[in-house]
């Protein structure tokens, strides 16, 4: 597979107060520096990024070992997800993609 499942955004209307309640929830710690993404214990697995702003999606990276963005967004989009209308930044190494039901989803470089 080239792309992982590495992160799960989750729409909060106050940050601080879910980062309290989710790492005790589910056995997470907070990432050193970043208290809105949580880890698992052993720093290795899918994080959780608590989010005001943003909808709950999901975060797919890609293997750079095995392919790149370009590449994989394709592959997506030949299996049936649709590009989303986005602002991106400047610098984004992100696309926004929605699967065939309409859910979006990030596709991280």
């Amino acid at each position: 597979m080239a792309v992982e499942a590495r992160a799960v955004v989750l729409n909060v209307g106050n940050a601080r107060r879910a980062a309290e309640f989710w790492p005790q929830a589910v056995g997470y710690r907070a990432q050193e520096g970043a208290p809105d993404f949580l880890v698992p214990p052993d720093g290795d697995g899918v994080r959780v990024h608590l989010d005001e702003t943003d909808r709950t999606h999901l975060d797919l990276w890609v293997d750079r070992s095995s392919s790149d963005l370009g590449t994989e967004v394709e592959r997506l989009v030949g299996l049936g997800a649709t590009r989303a209308d986005w602002t991106y930044p400047e610098d984004a190494d992100f696309v926004v993609l929605a699967d065939p039901e309409g859910n979006l989803f990030c596709v991280i470089a």
